[in-house]
């Protein structure tokens, strides 16, 4: 099969021929028909420091995809051949305490698709049954399908906190920023700011519709706040951006009492303002993957019963080109100026 393959620890790609892989038990084959970029796969391509920690080479990188079931071991029970799929990225022990007690995204041995164990930059994947999730709403499309792994992250986030009524302030409009304008406004979210540097990505986060949006590098968000007439500031954070700057101002913007869920990776050290964390009773929570799989059912649940979600969340698909033209798919995604790329594995 044809798969994207990193053959040791280096920086870079090749589309190559590997072996078709088999399942064993309880895991079931998936034939690749389209795969979502992340953020983390551009850290896997350009080997950096994270990579280098937390990345187990040679692999196929990949875990944001869509496909049809093709194959399956002993052992699985519910999966069907031909069930059209997306897949949990996030393998978990199932014997710690917290998968015991139903908290599986919080595993303590969690291995992840496309990083420690080989992902669907390829024709074929093999997961477990367990981490299979079945499509039965036809109007998910195959790119539709591909990003049910962001659509989640989003989802994780935004629903960390009850949102009816509440002013809430997005810091970062990349793709997961923008589905998470979406699902809040479907939450029933009063008023929406969303912060970023990019023109491009801002008028994005307008068309998804937020009632503000911020070029933070021209405008504080206090300015935000001014202009939306919120006398006491943003009731809910959602930070998506791992930013240092982007943090400290959604803090210095919180009503007392005010929550955060924060996404956002940061890749150096944040000087966090305690003082006014402690004195303005904020809670600031830490979100990981998708909850498993009650995530999972709120996004296919919320996407069949609303067209106007499905079709916001799907306008965030920017370009979709052939596997065949990957390089050009991970420049686009890298550049960082507009909505999520997906690759169509049936053109390589």
């Amino acid at each position: 099969m044809k798969a994207l393959f990193k053959p040791g620890p280096q920086a870079g790609f090749e589309l190559v021929d590997r072996p078709e892989p088999e399942p064993g038990f309880g895991e079931v084959k998936i034939k690749v028909l389209t795969t979502g970029i992340c953020g983390t796969d551009l850290h896997i391509q350009a080997w950096d420091d994270w990579a280098e920690g937390s990345v187990t080479s040679p692999l196929i990188p990949g875990h944001e995809f869509y496909g049809e079931v093709v194959a399956a071991g002993p052992g699985v029970r519910d999966v069907q051949i031909g069930n059209r799929v997306s897949g949990e990225g996030h393998i978990v022990c199932g014997t710690c305490r917290n998968c015991r007690a139903g908290r599986r995204q919080m595993c303590i041995r969690t291995i992840s698709v496309g990083v420690q164990r080989d992902g669907a930059f390829a024709e074929y994947v093999v997961i477990p049954e367990t981490n299979v999730w079945v499509h039965t709403d036809p109007k998910v499309t195959p790119e539709l399908g591909a990003i049910f792994d962001p659509f989640g992250n989003a989802v994780h986030t935004a629903l960390s906190f009850p949102l009816v009524g509440e002013d809430v302030l997005i810091t970062g409009a990349g793709p997961i920023g923008l589905m998470a304008i979406a699902v809040v406004r479907h939450a029933g979210a009063r008023k929406v700011a969303v912060t970023d540097v990019s023109a491009s990505r801002l008028e994005l986060a307008k068309k998804m519709g937020a009632d503000m949006v911020v070029d933070v590098s021209q405008t504080r968000v206090a300015e935000a706040q001014r202009q939306l007439d919120l006398a006491e500031g943003f009731d809910i954070g959602l930070e998506m951006s791992g930013r240092g700057s982007a943090l400290q101002a959604m803090i210095d913007n919180m009503t007392h009492g005010g929550r955060i869920a924060l996404l956002g990776l940061p890749a150096e050290d944040i000087s966090i303002d305690w003082a006014k964390v402690v004195t303005h009773m904020l809670t600031l929570k830490g979100i990981y993957g998708r909850e498993m799989f009650e995530t999972w059912y709120a996004m296919s649940a919320m996407l069949s019963s609303s067209p106007a979600l499905h079709q916001a969340i799907s306008s965030v698909i920017t370009d979709v080109l052939p596997a065949a033209e990957w390089q050009r798919g991970f420049d686009i995604a890298r550049h960082g100026e507009g909505g999520k790329v997906v690759l169509d594995w049936t053109r390589i």
